[in-house]
């Protein structure tokens, strides 16, 4: 009898899973297996919104963004009483394995449906780029190449009108994404959670460089380092330099996925199907020095993934 394979995309989406949905479908169906859409993430699945899924189910998705399973935000499933009725729908439907492409607190309500006997394989899909074990998720390439577009634009007005510009990049905990688009962008500074930062001393080198005729200055900031707003205000106040506060928002959610992403997301369900045929459970399919490979999901659920502090100072050389 073959497997029955359910696939799910809880919590936030990002541009690539779609594709990895697609990648995760075909590969299953060819080798055998039945495929079933888990729709509106662990809601969904708690209400027992599922529907089998054949080749022709997942056509035409690869270039679009967001997730065709649709997601919803979950509460219930971190309560035993939720993740008990989650258990429950997949023995009912006879779900022999379940494929979670999600963040990190999707695939850590996944490591706790492990403990209730639910093989899981886990695929990190996330523009914050912030889970253990994978030196890249799905969806972060399109995020940060649409923040990068974004600030070049910005870049602009902020030279037409010699004023500093503070771009929020999303964030709340981490500034895995605002690092790199910072970095990218040759922004002047980055503000993120993980490192502390010294306003005063922005605020000098802010008005010594606009005394050396620099006519521009760009600051990213992730969502989680303090209020933008408040920042911008002290900026202008002490320096006198016009000081504006831009939020990038939801648009580094969406949009068309970058190459990267689609392959990265195409490899990632390919590499999920690979670890059910060879009877691999509660794993995370993760990306190591450009190649596909996998550590236990507990782990990687256990674990906090750190911040690159030599890319962080080679930014700040780099800027001056």
């Amino acid at each position: 009898m073959s497997k029955r394979i359910g696939i799910i995309t809880p919590g936030g989406d990002c541009s690539g899973m779609n594709a990895c949905i697609r990648a995760t479908v075909r590969d299953a169906i060819y080798h055998g297996f039945s495929a079933f859409g888990i729709y509106d993430g662990y809601q969904g699945l708690i209400d027992g919104n599922i529907q089998q899924m054949d080749a022709r189910s997942v056509s035409g998705i690869i270039h679009h963004g967001g997730t065709m399973l649709r997601s919803t935000r979950c509460e219930q499933i971190k309560t035993e009483e939720g993740l008990g009725l989650a258990a429950n729908q997949l023995m009912k439907n006879k779900i022999d394995f379940l494929v979670i492409i999600g963040g990190d607190g999707s695939l850590r309500a996944g490591a706790r449906l492990s403990e209730k006997g639910i093989p899981i394989i886990g695929i990190p899909a996330s523009i914050d780029n912030d889970i253990y074990g994978t030196d890249e998720t799905i969806g972060f390439d399109t995020a940060m190449n649409v923040a990068v577009d974004a600030i070049d634009k910005i870049r602009d007005t902020a030279a037409s009108f010699n004023r500093v510009f503070l771009v929020e990049i999303m964030g709340r905990k981490h500034g895995f994404l605002a690092l790199a688009v910072g970095f990218a962008s040759g922004a002047e500074y980055i503000l993120i959670p993980e490192i502390e930062y010294d306003l005063d001393r922005i605020c000098t080198e802010l008005s010594q460089a606009k005394e050396k005729g620099k006519t521009s200055e760009i600051v990213v900031f992730a969502e989680g380092a303090g209020s933008i707003i408040d920042v911008a205000a002290t900026i202008e106040h002490k320096t006198g330099i016009p000081a504006r506060a831009s939020s990038l928002g939801y648009i580094q959610r969406g949009g068309a996925p970058s190459a990267r992403s689609r392959t990265i997301g195409s490899l990632f369900g390919s590499y999920a199907v690979r670890l059910i045929r060879h009877g691999s459970a509660n794993e995370l399919v993760v990306l190591e020095s450009d190649n596909v490979s996998h550590i236990p999901l507990e782990i990687a659920a256990a674990r906090r993934k750190e911040i690159s502090k030599d890319i962080y100072a080679l930014a700040k050389l780099l800027s001056m």
